[in-house]
């Protein structure tokens, strides 16, 4: 029985040796595990929608039917243009008669750019350029007009009399922007376009920005040339001044402009018109970000009334979840029962019914069926690291899951809500793409991955282990990846990845992304692989996520830390090569958990760390923290520059240097701080690279720079050990 034993583990391992071992180069160069996924698709009017097809040089808008998936025609294709080579951007018309079409975009800021734009009637072939270097170019509701931005001014060109006028005219860089969101709007708020036309094209209720007292920050660009440049503009750090935003309406009859007065306020963070054509919804928001004011306001009167108001000890958060039915009651989530909800209120702001209920969180707001009273929406009800897609009717009840019950599954509806396209994936199964009725009974699977999969079998993968683990008094969700050909009379290495910021999850039952095949790429080279998100992640309610509210990374650090050393006790762990790593926020804990858990880890890497909340900008920041003079020491007690001299481990510090986001001066300042407490580390600093840090080959360097420190620091196993033949 012993010699049997001996020969299958002996046989188990040689299989394993024989399968492929991932490359970096699979990873960031070949693309040898890319999955296919669907283009993004417009839902049209009736079970129809449209894709952005491109092949061989050109680029064309198609209609797909949702019933058979087939192509029914080409709206618009590039190559009936003698100057455009290819469209990057399309959006029709309410009716869908007409198209604009985005060609030479220029990045500004993450999400933002500017473009050449043209309007295409689709019966007549015929095309308009609108402007070039322009923003954001919208349709009225009734065709005969569209408004954008150039230049930090609104316009409106009118296609009945051919003309173009400006609404604004005080526009300025880093001065004065009307109609488009300033940089930390954008960034954290999630929206550029700051203007509304209303539902009768009557009128356009925008934003107004003035950044004159923002203070500037500038980074210098390397570029190619003799000299460098630099990039200036305008960013708000934690306690410092905002931009004075204010609400505008625009009478198209009159071209007249008017203030519109919406009571006391540091943001205001979403405008939306209602299903009344003179009704603008408007919410506002306190700096501190606790207290959520949403108004009615008339276009002719100006009048506000104030609707609903939300307040909470720690923060609210802001959602597109706004839906106004036909009666302008509406459709909000919320988190005030302790778990993220759907609500239905009158038209006045009186609760009509609490439609989902549960120790759950819904996670996604699909939209709302008039015909049927039903809604459609996403939630984690069958598990935290899983992901459902369900319908429900208005008065909360008939709940159906249309999706797996497992996994993660997100839906694509189509604009009538009679079709969805819905994408799922688990940590075994590349994502497959099936459209289903609004029943979820599947009609086709379109794309299954199943070459993905196939090839996926011939490389020595190890299975994604998920389980929770006791850390601090809360169960809390982990995943571990060990050598495929695991032994537990060894010993190992451990390397912990998180990222760890307030309502993110990292466990999550989903394919693989890029860092999970770097990590299973370190897996077969003899590591053990950790992953536990801690208090303040998401998707367990409220009071578990805003725990770690005015002392960000805080509760965080002593979670990494606590298991750790829960690790260290394992007697298939080496307790003395324990490291952790992350990117941006999990930057800033990998830094902390280094210094501040010197005692068992003894590596880390900090990819675009944030190294004081104090660099961060306001929104994001005060948000958790509320400013730097009201919290000092939520700011200073957990910010590493502060403490340099509890370094013992090894340390690698990267950025990028046209990082926009977390600015590079956060690197600067820890190195300066590890410098004058003569403590020695490594680090790299990746030249105009952003936040992401890629283009070229530079996520193959930095991988590569990162994966030979932890050989160097963490150990390497001897592959001829790894896979040698037992008995």
């Amino acid at each position: 029985m012993k010699k049997l034993f001996i020969l299958f583990l002996g046989i188990s391992t040689f299989v394993n040796a024989q399968k492929k071992d991932i490359t970096l180069e699979d990873i960031w160069k070949k693309g040898t595990f890319r999955a296919e996924y669907m283009n993004s698709l417009n839902s049209m009017n009736g079970d129809y929608y449209s894709l952005l097809n491109y092949a061989n040089g050109s680029s064309s808008v198609d209609k797909y039917s949702y019933k058979t998936l087939e192509k029914v025609n080409t709206i618009v294709d590039s190559k009936d243009f003698e100057d455009i080579k290819y469209f990057e951007s399309y959006t029709f018309n309410n009716d869908e008669t007409k198209l604009i079409l985005g060609v030479d975009f220029k990045p500004i800021f993450r999400h933002s750019f500017l473009g050449t734009f043209y309007t295409y009637d689709i019966a007549t072939k015929s095309t308009q350029l609108i402007g070039k270097d322009i923003q954001r170019p919208t349709f009225s509701p009734d065709s005969k007009k569209v408004a954008f931005a150039k230049d930090n001014n609104l316009f409106v060109t009118d296609f009945t009399t051919n003309t173009t006028y400006q609404i604004t005219k005080d526009g300025k860089k880093n001065e004065i922007i009307n109609g488009i969101t300033d940089w930390v709007y954008e960034e954290e708020f999630a929206f550029v376009r700051a203007f509304e036309w209303s539902k009768d094209s009557k009128h356009i209720a925008f934003l107004r920005f003035d950044e004159s007292k923002v203070k500037t920050f500038s980074m210098d660009v390397y570029g190619t040339g003799k000299y460098p440049t630099q990039e200036v503009f305008k960013y708000p750090k934690a306690g410092e001044d905002n931009a004075i935003v204010t609400l505008h309406m625009f009478t198209l009859s009159n071209k007249n402009t008017r203030k519109v007065d919406v009571g006391e306020y540091e943001y205001i963070p979403r405008i939306n018109w209602t299903k009344d054509n003179h009704t603008l919804s408007v919410r506002t928001l306190n700096r501190h970000q606790n207290d959520l004011k949403l108004f009615f306001v008339d276009s002719n009167s100006l009048e506000k009334t104030l609707i609903l108001n939300e307040t909470d000890k720690a923060y609210v958060d802001v959602t597109d979840d706004l839906t106004f039915l036909n009666d302008n009651s509406f459709i909000w989530t919320s988190e005030k029962d302790g778990y993220n909800h759907i609500y239905h209120y009158n038209k006045s702001g009186k609760l009509i019914n609490q439609i989902t209920k549960g120790n759950w969180e819904v996670t996604s707001y699909y939209g709302f069926d008039a015909n049927k009273k039903t809604i459609y929406y996403q939630s984690v009800e069958n598990g935290s690291i899983n992901r459902g897609v369900y319908s429900i009717s208005l008065k909360g009840k008939k709940k159906k899951l249309l999706s797996n019950a497992s996994g993660n599954n997100r839906a694509s509806f189509s604009k009538n809500r009679h079709f969805f396209i819905n994408t799922f994936s688990d940590a075994n199964t590349p994502p497959v793409y099936t459209l289903r009725n609004n029943k979820g009974n599947i009609l086709k699977t379109i794309k299954d991955n199943a070459n993905l999969k196939e090839l996926i079998s011939n490389y020595n993968l190890s299975k994604k282990e998920f389980s929770t683990i006791k850390i601090n008094g809360y169960d809390l969700n982990m995943y571990t990846i060990k050598p495929s050909n695991f032994d537990s009379s060894k010993k190992y290495p451990v390397l912990m990845y998180q990222y760890s910021g307030p309502g993110s999850q990292s466990v999550s039952n989903r394919w693989n992304g890029s860092n999970d095949y770097w990590h299973q790429m370190l897996a077969q080279n003899g590591y053990i692989i950790v992953c536990v998100d801690g208090r303040g992640t998401g998707l367990k309610g409220r009071d578990f996520k805003k725990l770690t509210y005015m002392n960000l990374v805080k509760l965080e650090t002593e979670d990494q830390i606590a298991v750790a050393k829960e690790f260290a006790k394992k007697p298939y762990v080496d307790a003395d090569k324990i490291g952790i790593w992350g990117w941006s926020f999990g930057g800033h804990m990998s830094t902390n958990s280094l210094l501040k858990g010197n005692d068992v880890f003894s590596a880390a890497i900090a990819v675009a760390p944030v190294t004081t909340w104090r660099f961060y900008d306001t929104i994001y920041t005060e948000r958790y923290m509320r400013t730097p003079e009201e919290n000092p020491a939520g700011y200073d007690d957990n910010s590493p520059i502060n403490y340099p001299e509890l370094l013992k481990g090894n340390y690698m510090l990267i950025h990028g240097t046209g990082d926009d986001n977390v600015h590079a001066q956060n690197a600067m300042r820890m190195a300066e701080a590890l410098i004058q407490a003569n403590k020695q580390f490594e680090w790299g600093m990746y030249p105009d690279k952003n936040h992401g840090i890629y283009g070229g080959n530079t996520r193959l360097h930095l991988y590569n720079k990162m994966t030979n420190f932890i050989y160097k620091n963490l150990g390497k196993k001897d592959k001829k050990q790894v896979h040698k033949i037992k008995g």
